[in-house]
């Protein structure tokens, strides 16, 4: 009885704060100076998520040589551009250089 507790303490809390940001959203401008900073800090944190996973990954993707997922980076940062800024085609770009140059090694 008392796990049931815990969890709708646990909805509560979260349905709260998404409450609170819904009552909150129409006031919020987006051009401001703190939505701005709130934007280049997510974008940053994605940035470095991405730089240490092709720089010092874990698992299988470490066992990968460097120059290989560079090139896969690289071949994704292509394909972006060149399928007018598609990410899905840009990941299978990637992905399948990454497979495909694994494979032929």
């Amino acid at each position: 009885m008392l796990a049931w507790w815990f969890i709708l303490v646990g909805a509560l809390v979260t349905y709260a704060w998404r409450a609170a940001g819904v009552a909150l959203s129409g006031r919020i401008d987006p051009n401001s100076a703190l939505m701005r900073w709130i934007s280049c800090v997510a974008y940053a944190l994605l940035a470095g998520l991405i730089a240490r996973l092709i720089v010092a990954p874990q698992g299988a993707v470490g066992e990968v040589a460097l120059w290989i997922r560079l090139g896969a980076a690289g071949i994704a940062i292509l394909a972006y551009f060149l399928f007018r800024r598609s990410i899905p085609l840009a990941v299978a770009a990637g992905a399948g250089f990454l497979m495909a140059i694994t494979a032929v090694l």
